[in-house]
């Protein structure tokens, strides 16, 4: 009975093991998206809905659900999670800080929304990724400048930001035009973390306070230095995106329209659903995912790759790199892909020449030095999913009848030792029959 349980058990999993996280097919993925309450789901339904039509399967938890879980016999049961729960304090099940931090460790993408009201244990996951949000709990972002013209002047909270990162990587080839609409609490980025980047960034006149007291003494956060969006991708290429708002992905501003303050020009719908929804894309990897295949080198005139290379041999190096579309892998077009013939130190670095259908080639003489050398393709690019390619190879010296039979170098070398000996048998003959 119990192999039968067991039997039962692993046959349900299954599905979820099959349609994990794939080198060949990134977007085919299932996302846990944990909620506050169930009414986030219809109130932030527009960009659930993207993410479903663009093909991942939502599993829609309550935060605080005591049978929650990442993870069963070892294996992920998801390869993305969306915490939209700022408040939560605790994770129910067996889904801790420590389980999240491990979710992403092992390759997976992660989105964190927060607000005004952010529990420390949201505060504490933003910190672990490199951001920290506004000490003061009650602190929101204030711009009187930047803000949206509305019909009550309010507090100015709800701010219009145009300060978008320059990538179209990140955000998409097609720019977006019309401002954003962001109103919560605004971040600071590690700056020993040269993982973080600002996506979004607050205006040079906003600064981050609590909007119901009297100032008092200068905002800690101020200007520029203010992130309002802003994303990681670890060195394991993981990807999070941690926002201060989480009404930036609400139905509400998806559809409001947009007027910024100083500006005649009113949009009938803000740029958040398309910022978003560029955003998202890169996070999960549908765009700026890199992979590389067909790794090879050989001597220059032959095919195969051979054990061994010796010293001044002409050689050859390829490597194809593809990129993720969305949809299917497409050739990667770059001009600063290199390859270092390395040692402890390059002695070799060559920038591959590309044939506009992904393949990168190249060819160099073996240096004049032998030992045990690797083939070292490291690509980082803002945006992409690092590479870092690796092939070992031992080069040898020339063996005893390998040289030349009479090196041209030698020849003063051959005359003296000519001249010697023709000198010596002179001093004989002179030495033995001359009186």
């Amino acid at each position: 009975m119990a192999k039968l349980w067991i039997f039962v058990t692993l046959v349900s999993l299954l599905p979820f093991l099959g349609s994990s996280f794939s080198s060949e097919n990134p977007t085919d993925r299932r996302i846990l998206v944990l909620l506050d309450d169930f009414a986030i789901k219809s109130s932030h339904s527009i960009f659930f809905k993207s993410l479903q039509t663009r093909g991942f399967e939502l599993d829609f938890k309550l935060a605080d659900d005591p049978k929650l879980s990442l993870q069963r016999y070892g294996q992920y049961l998801y390869d993305g999670l969306i915490l939209f729960s700022p408040t939560i304090e605790r994770f129910g099940g067996s889904v801790d800080l420590a389980a999240v931090l491990d979710f992403v460790d092992s390759g997976h993408d992660l989105i964190v929304a927060a607000d005004a009201s952010a529990s420390d244990l949201i505060r504490d996951i933003a910190t672990e990724c490199g951001v920290e949000f506004d000490e003061d709990p009650a602190a929101m972002v204030i711009d009187h400048t930047s803000y949206a013209v509305s019909k009550t002047e309010g507090d100015h909270t709800l701010i219009a930001s145009d300060g978008f990162i320059q990538s179209d990587v990140i955000l998409g080839s097609k720019i977006i035009e019309v401002p954003v609409l962001f109103q919560g609490v605004g971040h600071t980025l590690n700056p020993t973390n040269n993982l973080v980047l600002k996506v979004l960034a607050a205006s040079p006149s906003a600064y981050s306070v609590n909007p119901k007291s009297k100032l008092s003494t200068p905002p800690s956060l101020t200007g520029s230095a203010i992130s309002l969006v802003s994303v990681v991708q670890a060195r394991n290429n993981a990807r999070i995106l941690i926002s201060g708002s989480l009404a930036l992905f609400s139905n509400q501003l998806f559809r409001s329209g947009v007027e910024k303050a100083g500006s005649s020009t009113k949009f009938e719908k803000s740029g958040n659903e398309q910022f978003v929804t560029e955003l998202s894309k890169w996070v999960f990897h549908e765009r700026g995912h890199l992979k590389a295949v067909n790794v090879r080198h050989n001597k220059v005139g032959e095919t195969g790759e051979p054990a061994i290379y010796r010293i001044n041999d002409d050689l050859e190096y390829s490597v194809e790199i593809y990129e993720w579309s969305g949809t299917s892998w497409v050739p990667y077009i770059a001009d600063d892909v290199q390859v270092q013939f390395y040692m402890m130190s390059p002695y070799v670095l060559k920038t591959l020449s590309t044939d506009q259908k992904g393949r990168y080639f190249t060819s160099f003489k073996v240096p004049d030095v032998y030992g045990v050398f690797q083939f070292k393709v490291e690509y980082q690019r803002l945006g992409y999913t690092s590479l870092s390619l690796s092939k070992q190879i031992p080069v040898r010296p020339f063996k005893h009848n390998e040289y030349e039979r009479f090196i041209t170098t030698a020849f003063p070398y051959y005359g003296s030792s000519f001249s010697m000996m023709a000198g010596f048998f002179i001093f004989t003959i002179t030495y033995l029959y001359n009186k």
